[in-house]
């Protein structure tokens, strides 16, 4: 068997693209719809084990879990380009270099958002959109998520850095490991224990911790191809500009879906009341594991994409682009017909009650009318993947900042809690047809 660790910098250039991918995407989808799935799991069993105000209180914590995932993506996602486009160019001694700067960015970003949300945490809840019925249940929830905010950083930009150094299969056993922790104290700290929704949040943490000591031990060994070394550690200006720069793209999709978040439950309470914020907190779970899925494929392509634009290997390039949209294409079509056939047994994996069940399904059914076009989330990847960050942060907004805002402040007033529902696969549509018109130009351009 070929050791990943030693061949990884040189097979990214001469491996079959379609074998490539599948090797580096397959372990990232299943990280990436694990991490989903635990995710999925604590709001099945609040739902189940805590009620159904519970879930809308989870789902009120929404714009935190994406400001949270904001940061975590402009150190980690911009990290693991680089690190892979540093590879690509044999410059090894800067890629070290990013994983030390990755671990003291992660933990200064990290300190400073737990920080400032817990001095705020009420305000904060009911600008989300809480309820006094809603708000214990997310306070109670953030309180343990923010307190163990400087793992969750940590862990997942080493995670990044582990999957484009060459170790994609450890990078999904350390999600899976926290994964299978985090279901099992689920079971005991929530039906077991009966600490509701805060045993949740404390099943999630303590199964982060694991994980991330999965991590240090990899990246404190000296036979892993990056490994953590003594004068790694110290900021360095270049360094940092460049994750930052990449990864803005990803941290201002992550923070315009905050904004998004916050109108869409704003909207949700005003015309349908608690329960309609329950219901998208489900529907978004529900979307949100095949969302995953695709980033799983967006992931693969990353390393791939980065290496042979270093490396200048155009044809190789297209190539795994190609496959990549046709991965991500497939996967939400399969998800548009899941929810469009049966939506009604998807819903019940979370509650029970029939009212919630009610406005889940009709808002499920709207929600996935134009889910088949993941074209564009690849192809805003694909030129994160290539540096090409402005063009990456343009496709990124188009659908949140230019498209589905402006949806939720026209439609709602016409159409209520429908035209809430509706915003959304019209921001895909109209996203679609941009990041298409964008890519067609830019492979134009490429000398092949």
């Amino acid at each position: 068997m070929t050791d990943t660790r030693d061949t990884t910098p040189l097979v990214l250039g001469t491996e079959k693209i379609g074998k490539l991918l599948m090797q580096y995407a397959i372990p990232a989808i299943i990280a990436m719809t694990a991490s989903s799935l635990y995710n999925m799991v604590d709001s099945i069993f609040i739902g189940h084990g805590v009620g159904p105000l519970a879930i809308a209180g989870l789902a009120i914590t929404f714009p935190f879990m994406n400001l949270a995932a904001a940061f975590g993506s402009l150190v980690g996602v911009g990290a693991s380009t680089l690190v892979a486009i540093k590879l690509g160019q044999k410059d090894k001694e800067s890629a070290t270099h990013v994983l030390g700067n990755v671990v003291m960015l992660n933990g200064i970003i990290g300190l400073v958002f737990m920080t400032v949300a817990l001095l705020f945490l009420d305000p904060i809840l009911l600008f989300f959109g809480a309820s006094p019925d809603t708000l214990p249940y997310a306070r109670e929830y953030m309180q343990v998520i923010l307190a163990g905010n400087l793992v969750t950083h940590i862990y997942m930009g080493l995670n990044e850095v582990l999957r484009a150094s060459g170790y994609p299969q450890k990078a999904m056993a350390a999600t899976l490991t926290a994964v299978i922790v985090n279901c099992g104290l689920d079971a005991l700290f929530i039906m077991g224990f009966g600490w509701g929704i805060r045993g949740a949040a404390l099943a999630t943490i303590a199964a982060q911790i694991i994980a991330l000591g999965f991590e240090l031990h990899h990246f404190s060994r000296k036979k892993s191809f990056l490994h953590f070394q003594k004068g790694i550690f110290g900021l360095k200006r270049q360094i940092v500009t460049g994750m930052l720069a990449i990864g803005l793209s990803p941290f201002l999709m992550n923070l315009c879906a905050c904004f998004v978040v916050i109108l869409i439950n704003k909207s949700l309470k005003t015309y349908g009341g608690d329960l309609a914020i329950g219901a998208y907190g489900i529907v978004n779970r529900i979307i949100f594991l095949f969302i995953m899925i695709v980033m799983g494929f967006n992931q693969g392509m990353q390393p791939i994409a980065g290496y042979n634009f270093g490396a200048r290997l155009f044809d190789r390039l297209i190539q795994v682009l190609k496959y990549t949209i046709f991965c991500g294409v497939t996967v939400t079509t399969i998800g548009f017909l899941a929810g469009q056939i049966f939506p009604r047994s998807l819903i019940y994996l979370f509650t029970s009650d029939e009212t919630l069940t009610d406005i889940a399904v009709e808002g499920l059914r709207i929600v996935l009318i134009f889910f088949p076009v993941g074209f564009q989330m690849v192809t805003s990847s694909f030129f994160q993947s290539i540096g090409m960050a402005k063009k990456a942060i343009f496709l990124s907004l188009t659908r949140q900042l230019l498209f589905l805002i402006p949806s939720l402040l026209i439609f709602p007033s016409i159409w209520g809690t429908i035209g809430v529902w509706m915003s959304m696969p019209v921001a895909d549509a109209i996203a679609t047809v941009v990041a298409a018109c964008m890519l067609r130009w830019q492979l134009k351009h490429l000398k092949v």
